[in-house]
């Protein structure tokens, strides 16, 4: 299913693609035990020791792969993310209500737009639910309502909740601030009409991972800036916070581990249009003056995974300014975990455990 006026094609998948996502699906079932046979040795690093559904999937990916992000033509690079996502999806979760939408924000101003989303609802009915407002991840410049299909899906199901995935527009096409303006405006709408869309307007979550992370940590700071109601819970997977700096982990987990210090440098140069831009806020969250005043939060970090530091700095940032935090490692996973709810049952006990903390922060 493809989005209208999503600005991508929907990937098609290949015989080779269906294949492999049926030995992925299978795989994932098992215990790690018997993928280790696959999977090779052990990998350690930094005390940690890799999942051995991610170690055997690298391996598969690393094989299906055309090259590095940064190495391919863009709409191939787009095109590799959503097999990636594919391939590590299962089996699908159906749900009562999976609906593509418009979301229209665009009115009279020529700089906005009117942004795709896709709705997804465990039950049909007419009761407000709370939500959560999903930004997927991809550097600012891959990924999409599609990639992260089946994550969605997922936390609409075990949450319990609606769940919008805001399809935001991309770099290199729309450079920052774009997707800050795009996300925040898409919150803005949600918040605003939450009774015509059968939200519960005290119990609406924005959350994402990756750069889709460090656009819900933006939105939450933009909209507590603005002196407006802000979400009222953050759920933030990996998520990038500083592109001022790089921290001891982008050099413990440059290559190997699927997100590389070089893929990110390429996914910050594409989506900023100045070294300025760096230091703001709005693209560095942790660079922030003040945390205080911001929604509870959860946040989920990968332990094989360059952002690995700058997410937990931005948790803690947030808890020494009395924010209410939960602060997860999952320290044997990689930098996508969230995309892998089909291939590896650690990377989908981390997405119950942030549900868990979902349901508790926005008390339902």
């Amino acid at each position: 299913m493809n989005s209208p006026m999503s600005g991508h094609r929907a990937f098609v998948p290949t015989l080779a693609d269906r294949l492999v996502k049926a030995a992925m699906t299978t795989a994932g079932r098992l215990p790690g035990g018997l993928i280790r046979a696959i999977a090779g040795s052990p990998r350690q690093v930094d005390g940690q020791t890799l999942d051995p559904h991610f170690q055997a999937g690298l391996r598969v990916i690393s094989l299906m792969a055309g090259g590095e992000y940064e190495d391919l033509a863009l709409e191939e690079a787009r095109e590799t993310v959503e097999r990636s996502a594919f391939t590590a999806s299962g089996d699908r979760i159906d749900l009562a209500v999976v609906k593509d939408i418009i979301l229209p924000l665009a009115g009279d101003d020529p700089a906005r737009a009117d942004l795709p989303g896709r709705l997804y609802a465990p039950v049909d009915t007419d009761e407000p639910q709370p939500m959560l407002i999903y930004f997927h991840g991809g550097g600012w410049t891959l990924g999409s309502v599609d990639s992260h299909d089946a994550t969605c899906r997922y936390l609409a199901r075990e949450g319990g909740l609606k769940v919008l995935s805001v399809d935001y527009r991309l770099a290199p096409e729309f450079q920052f601030p774009t997707a800050v303006e795009d996300t925040l405006a898409a919150f803005r709408y949600v918040r605003d009409n939450a009774t015509e869309l059968g939200v519960d307007a005290s119990r609406i979550a924005v959350g994402g991972d990756s750069a889709g992370g460090n656009l819900a940590a933006v939105v939450c700071q933009q909209a507590r800036d603005a002196g407006e109601t802000m979400p009222a819970f953050q759920l933030l997977f990996v998520p990038a916070t500083d592109m001022s700096a790089r921290t001891a982990s982008y050099e413990t987990f440059r290559e190997g581990f699927y997100l590389t210090k070089a893929t990110m440098d390429w996914y910050e140069k594409t989506y900023i249009r100045s070294e300025d831009d760096r230091t703001d806020p709005r693209a560095s969250p942790l660079l922030a003056k003040d945390f205080s005043g911001l929604p509870p939060a959860h946040v989920a970090t990968g332990g094989f995974d360059p952002l690995r530091d700058e997410g937990e700095a931005y948790a803690r940032r947030m808890s020494d300014a009395g924010v209410a935090v939960s602060l997860r490692r999952h320290a044997s996973l990689v930098h996508p975990f969230v995309n892998g709810v089909g291939a590896s049952p650690v990377a989908r006990e981390a997405l119950a455990q942030a549900v868990g903390a979902l349901r508790m922060g926005l008390a339902y």
